[in-house]
């Protein structure tokens, strides 16, 4: 299956996720403190078990209908 790249309105241009709402995501939903490269294997990976990455997926899936949906996506 190849991945889909996600399109603005006028399909023009992909779009990129806030990084903000990637970091609060991670943060909140990972125990993951930044999204920063740190050049350290101890800072740099996680340990994720399957249910915490299933939750951070929905809420990165809701933050992109939110702002899909926003007036200022439209």
């Amino acid at each position: 299956m190849t991945p889909h790249k996600p399109f603005s309105r006028d399909n023009a241009k992909p779009t990129h996720a806030p990084e903000a709402t990637l970091e609060r995501i991670a943060r909140e939903t990972l125990d993951i403190e930044t999204l920063e490269t740190r050049d350290s294997d101890s800072l740099d990976f996680h340990d994720v078990p399957v249910w915490r990455l299933k939750d951070a997926l929905e809420a990165a899936y809701r933050a992109g209908l939110s702002a899909a949906n926003s007036p200022r996506s439209k």
